[in-house]
């Protein structure tokens, strides 16, 4: 197996765990001082603060990952995702709209830097005005 399908099974897997509600399987693979980029947002480092965004993820929303499409660079170090977002808004994140079960569809992407077989940086890009749009209409 490439490295290139290598670092595409390790981004199958990320979403997939990401879509099974598992921040667990998730955070299983990324390294230790892994740099968690998100939109609009501070830069976690660590494994732990990542390991928090998960839970804290699954207590404020509640999204499914649709169509998404994956690419990779030859030698597998690199890898871009894009895909949609299909959510619920379940709890108010501070300085966010009040949340109340607000439905949303969102078109997002991702960058990811890989290291040594597991996920080293993950930069998140969405359009944050369009999701205050819709969960304020």
């Amino acid at each position: 197996m490439s490295a290139a399908d290598t670092t595409r099974r390790l981004i199958e897997a990320y979403y997939a765990a990401f879509n099974a509600l598992n921040p667990a399987g998730m955070t299983a693979l990324v390294t230790e001082d892994v740099e968690h980029r998100v939109n609009e947002g501070d830069i976690r480092r660590g494994r732990g603060m990542f390991a928090e965004f998960g839970t804290h993820m699954g207590v404020s929303y509640r999204e499914d990952l649709r169509d998404i499409v994956i690419f990779v660079n030859e030698d597998g170090s690199r890898a871009a995702a894009e895909f949609t977002v299909h959510g619920e808004y379940l709890q108010t994140d501070p300085g966010l709209p009040e949340a109340k079960g607000q439905r949303y569809i969102l078109p997002a992407g991702a960058f990811f830097d890989i290291r040594d077989g597991r996920i080293a940086r993950i930069t998140t890009f969405y359009n944050l005005n369009d999701w205050i749009r819709q969960v304020s209409a």
